[in-house]
C-alpha cells in the first residue's frame, strides 16, 4: 500500500500548493485555466479509448456499461446528492471540479493497473509516476476550483486500496481484458467531464460512474458461465 499512500499524499500535497496560488490568481486566468483543465480531461479520455478500444474482446460490453451503469446512477440520483453534499460546505463550482478530479485520479491505466501490479508483483512504479501526475494536475485543479479537491485523495486512497485487496482476493482471476473494458469506459466518463468543463454539453457524469462496476460484473457471469 506504500505506492497507494504516496499517490494521496501527493494529491494532498498539489492541493494545499493549489489553493495557495488560487489566492492571487485573476478571474481571466481562471478561466483559462479551467479551459486547460477541460482540453486535458477531452485530450486523455480520447487517449484512453484510442489505445485500449481497438483491444477489447467485447466491443459491446462498454455500451452496455454505460446504459445500464446509467440507469443504476440515475436511478440512485447520485449527481444530485453529491452536488448538495458538497455545496453544503462549500461554495461556487467545486462540485464540478472534484467530479473531474476523481475521473481523472481514479480512472486511468495507471491508476488501475498501478494496484494490481503493487499487490501481484510487489511493484510500485506505476503508482509513483502516477503520484507524481497527480500531485502536479492537483495543484492546477486547486488553483481552479479551492482545496476541496484534496477530497479525491480520500477517494483514490478509497479506490486503488480496494483494487489492491481485490487483487490480493483474486490473483487467478484478474486479467488484461478486464482492466481494458474498465479502461475504456473511464475514458468515455473522461471526455464527458472534459465537455462539462469546456461548457460544450453538460452530461449527469456521475449518474454514469456506476458503469464503471459493470465490467467487472460482466467477466464474473462469463466466468461462471464456463464452469
Amino acid at each position: 500500500m506504500f505506492g497507494t499512500f504516496f499517490n494521496t499524499m501527493m494529491i494532498v500535497i498539489g492541493s494545499i500548493i493549489g489553493s495557495i496560488f488560487k489566492k492571487g490568481i485573476k478571474d481571466e486566468y481562471h478561466n483559462i485555466l479551467m479551459q486547460a483543465m477541460g482540453l486535458v480531461a477531452l485530450g486523455l479520455g480520447i487517449n484512453a479509448l484510442v489505445e485500449h478500444l481497438p483491444s477489447s474482446k467485447y466491443p459491446v460490453l462498454f455500451i452496455v456499461s454505460l446504459a445500464v451503469g446509467g440507469l443504476l446512477g440515475q436511478r440512485l440520483n447520485l449527481e444530485s446528492k453529491f452536488n448538495a453534499l458538497v455545496n453544503k460546505y462549500s461554495r461556487g463550482n467545486l462540485a464540478e471540479g472534484l467530479a473531474t478530479a476523481i475521473l481523472l485520479f481514479c480512472i486511468g491505466t495507471l491508476s488501475i493497473l498501478g494496484p494490481v501490479e503493487a499487490a501481484l508483483k510487489g511493484d510500485y512504479k506505476y503508482l509513483l509516476a502516477n503520484g507524481v501526475l497527480d500531485g502536479i494536475t492537483s495543484i492546477v485543479l486547486a488553483s481552479t476550483f479551492g482545496i476541496g479537491i484534496a477530497v479525491a485523495g480520500i477517494v483514490l486512497f478509497i479506490w486503488q486500496g480496494a483494487i489492491y485487496l481485490i487483487a490480493i482476493l483474486m490473483q487467478n482471476s484478474i486479467n488484461n481484458d478486464l482492466l481494458n473494458e474498465v479502461t475504456i469506459v473511464g475514458g468515455i466518463l473522461i471526455i464527458a467531464s472534459g465537455l462539462n468543463i469546456l461548457g460544450i454539453k453538460k452530461f449527469n457524469t456521475l449518474n454514469l460512474l456506476p458503469s464503471i462496476i459493470i465490467p467487472p460484473i460482466g467477466f464474473l457471469v462469463i466466468h461462471f458461465s464456463h464452469l
